[in-house]
């Protein structure tokens, strides 16, 4: 495939861009998805953002964030379940079907893992259900282990399915996203395994590129400029069945102080020349 169909521009790889400009950037340009975060759509207004995106013709291929789920104190915890309540209203108001879910690191002063992620299993309990109600699917994210302690134990696309399938598909699936997972060599039979059970919800495709900046979050390379080839990965998820959007989600300062619409056409570009068959 050599066209944008199945592109989606994540809206923190062009943050510098507010709402109307990222909509006119995506018009011009032809993309036909984004991926949307909750701080700027809360901003500009939820209401006002659907209308936005509708009037534009864009289709929401997912609202990040919701999560962090691993709080020991009870108001804690109750307080994570309201927002994230609320951030599955937010994606209904949107138009898209799919929350990402960042799990959560360890409490301050705590090292288990193990009860981390049963409190995860205890909120998606509560959460997925009222997630249906809404038409909306949670799509646990794991990230490289690097982020494990301040910000999701969920480390692996097998632990995230473990999780994930102790509740129905169409409630709770897993995000596949190259940066965090390229590493792992189990990876590729565990996307069959996340296919076969219908509990792929969104792919996302971000490089991986050293040395990795201080704080290590905004390391996202753009793609084509690092370790990660795009085209197998794509391949791992086709064969697994998922012929769904495939979203790019780059978190890096260099992009950020650049101009936003050349960003966005430069990884328009670069999403082409690295994913097509």
């Amino acid at each position: 495939m050599t066209s944008l169909e199945r592109f989606s521009v994540n809206q923190m790889t062009v943050k510098q861009l507010t709402l109307p400009e990222l909509a006119d950037a995506c018009l011009e340009l032809g993309v036909p998805g984004v991926g949307l975060w909750r701080e700027p759509v809360q901003a500009y207004g939820v209401e006002a953002t659907a209308k936005l995106v509708r009037e534009a013709g864009l289709t929401v291929t997912t609202l990040c964030r919701g999560g962090f789920f691993t709080a020991i104190d009870p108001d804690e915890r109750a307080a994570a379940l309201a927002d994230n309540r609320r951030a599955v209203e937010e994606a209904a108001t949107l138009g898209t079907d799919t929350l990402v879910l960042v799990s959560g690191g360890l409490p301050a002063g705590s090292r288990d893992l193990h009860g981390a992620r049963e409190r995860i299993a205890d909120a998606l309990a509560e959460l997925g259900p009222y997630a249906e109600r809404h038409g909306v699917r949670l799509a646990i994210e794991p990230l490289h282990p690097m982020f494990a302690s301040d910000r999701c134990v969920v480390s692996t696309l097998t632990q995230a399915l473990d999780l994930a399938e102790r509740f129905p598909a169409h409630q709770v699936g897993v995000t596949v996203d190259t940066y965090h997972i390229w590493w792992d060599d189990r990876a590729p039979e565990q996307i069959a395994r996340a296919g076969a059970g219908g509990r792929i919800h969104t792919f996302q495709l971000a490089d991986w590129t050293t040395p990795l900046p201080e704080g290590v979050l905004n390391g996202r390379g753009q793609l084509g400029d690092g370790s990660i080839d795009m085209r197998e990965w794509k391949g791992y998820v086709e064969a697994a069945g998922y012929t769904g959007p495939i979203e790019v989600e780059l978190f890096n300062d260099g992009l950020w102080a650049r101009d936003g619409r050349e960003v966005l056409a430069e990884t328009a570009s670069r999403f082409l020349a690295h994913t097509a068959d």
